[in-house]
């Protein structure tokens, strides 16, 4: 039986593994064995941040539309609880969008919002 060589397997995984550490300072650049950790940790934060980002841009959108919704004079929740009242469902992603860039079209819906709570604390 003839003897199998690695050297063509081991150095494409290497090259691999080196690839993905480049821009990485010191050894962790060059030498395999503190590459193989350093991408390995580097994929596991990627992992967790692809989660952490939502949560992040969740809490920038809710800051604008509490911005805009000040500037209205209401708080953010009376305000998104003034939307669902009177039956508007949009994502807060756009309603920051909104309160950014249509501040007209942000006024108007807090105007229907303090409505729809204006004519449901009279209900009680």
């Amino acid at each position: 039986m003839s003897r199998v060589k690695r050297g063509v397997t081991a150095h494409a995984r290497h090259r691999k593994v080196l690839t993905k550490a480049k821009g990485y300072s010191g050894r962790r650049k060059n030498t395999f064995r503190v590459a193989v950790q350093a991408v390995e940790k580097s994929l596991q934060y990627a992992y967790r941040d692809r989660r952490v980002k939502k949560r992040n841009f969740r809490s920038l959108w809710i800051q604008r539309i509490n911005a805009g919704a000040r500037l209205e004079g209401m708080t953010y929740a009376r305000f998104i609880n003034g939307l669902k009242l009177c039956g508007i469902e949009i994502d807060r992603k756009n309603l920051a969008n909104l309160a950014a860039t249509e501040p007209l079209a942000f006024k108007h819906l807090a105007k229907q919002a303090e409505n729809a709570l204006g004519s449901n604390s009279q209900e009680k």
